[in-house]
């Protein structure tokens, strides 16, 4: 299929000069459109070069134009910034100026402040020295006075005068508050040696019907500083035991002196683990171990009133004697209950003096058992006993009717 736009095989051409008509093939006429085309190509493409060079030539103008205005632009601005710039150097150095002036003056005025008060608390300080270095030396001269004299006098004192000068002292703080503390007591000497050996002091306490109702058995154990063969509180506490339960005392103290390093003998020290109702003390707490277990025994005296009562009328009945166990066992379960927060009291006050308000506090809180001990013990009459016992009722019957035949 041919194409529709196809060429002809002779095309007839006229001449714009002269009119004449020509005709030519197409091999002739491509020839001569291919002049015609490359001559107007470069025309046109030299006109077009020629535009384009003006437009180029022209940008360029406009570019370096509009470069060289903001260049100027930005030289200005930048020219500005810099006067800016060094004035706020030259503020900025003005002010640091000022500034490190007045530091200089505020740390040169505190200086001179706080030497001044350097100066001051040199002074006091140096005063403060002087007068504590007089009042040490004058400390120091009491306490070698002291020693001095407390090494002569024991150096004087033999073993036995020791023992007695400590014997002495318990002694005389007992009987200067005998009249106001312990009226009905009695404390001496025990001189009775039957037994084989004998204590150094027996205390005893009566109420006012004169039933005794606490007895300590007592020790003192002092020893010189030179001594050569040191002893121990324990050497002591088998004898002491033993004079306690020859004597009929309650309870043994030891007051002793020995063993002043130790930990343990600080106060008042327990030892009923090894020996019962025993306690080791130092001499300042010889009037505080009587209040105490004198203050403990005194809420058992009407029971032992009541017993003693009881024992009197010697009334030997098997009821009778199961109501009074009863009664012990009761007694007893609140007299232990007491009497382990007695223990814990006096193991706070070996401790150290300054636990003796918790001792206080846990003696106050055997009150209370004591004082049901003491109310079953004031509601313990002979009624009572004889109730549910005919044998008992009919014998104080009797006893009733011989004292109204009497009458």
């Amino acid at each position: 299929m041919k194409d529709s736009h196809q060429r002809p095989s002779s095309t007839e051409i006229k001449c714009p000069q002269c009119a004449t008509v020509f005709t030519i093939d197409e091999a002739q006429y491509a020839h001569i459109a291919q002049q015609v085309r490359t001559a107007e190509f470069e025309h046109e493409l030299h006109d077009r070069l020629a535009d384009a060079e003006k437009i180029k030539e022209a940008e360029i103008a406009a570019a370096v134009a509009a470069a060289a205005q903001k260049s100027q632009k930005a030289m200005t601005e930048k020219d500005v910034e810099i006067q800016r710039l060094v004035a706020d150097l030259k503020l900025a150095a003005v002010n640091q100026e000022h500034e490190v002036t007045k530091a200089v003056a505020t740390a040169q005025q505190e200086v001179s402040d706080l030497q001044s008060k350097l100066a001051v608390l040199t002074a006091e300080q140096k005063a403060k020295e002087a007068a504590l270095k007089e009042t040490h030396s004058k400390e120091l001269a009491l306490k070698d006075e002291l020693i001095a004299r407390y090494t002569d006098m024991k150096a004087k004192l033999s073993v036995k005068l020791l023992g007695e000068t400590l014997e002495q002292h318990c002694e005389v703080e007992f009987n200067r508050i005998r009249s106001l503390a312990f009226p009905n007591a009695t404390f001496g000497k025990d001189n009775d040696a039957s037994a084989g050996t004998k204590g150094d002091y027996v205390f005893r306490d009566f109420n006012e019907d004169g039933v005794e109702y606490i007895s300590i058995m007592f020790e003192m154990k002092n020893e010189a500083d030179t001594s050569a063969s040191k002893k121990r509180n324990t050497d002591f506490f088998a004898k002491l035991d033993k004079d306690r339960r020859d004597k009929g005392c309650e309870y043994a103290v030891l007051v002793s002196m020995l063993e002043e390093e130790s930990d343990l003998y600080t106060g008042i020290t327990d030892v009923s683990h090894e020996y019962p109702k025993m306690f080791v003390i130092r001499p300042q707490f010889f009037l505080p171990m009587i209040a105490l277990l004198r203050n403990a025994a005194q809420d058992t005296i009407a029971v032992k009133a009541e017993l003693e009562q009881v024992k009197k009328q010697n009334i030997d009945i098997t009821n009778f004697e199961a109501e009074l166990e009863d009664f012990k066992s009761a007694f007893g379960r609140n007299y232990d209950l007491a009497k382990r927060k007695f223990d814990d009291a006096i193991k706070g006050i070996d401790v150290t003096i300054d636990r003796l308000q918790k001792v206080k506090e846990a003696l106050l809180g055997s009150e209370n058992n004591l004082r049901l001990a003491n109310d079953k013990a004031a509601g313990l009459t002979i009624k009572k006993l004889t109730r549910g016992n005919p044998t008992m009722q009919r014998k104080f019957a009797e006893l009733e009717g011989a004292e109204e035949d009497a009458a």
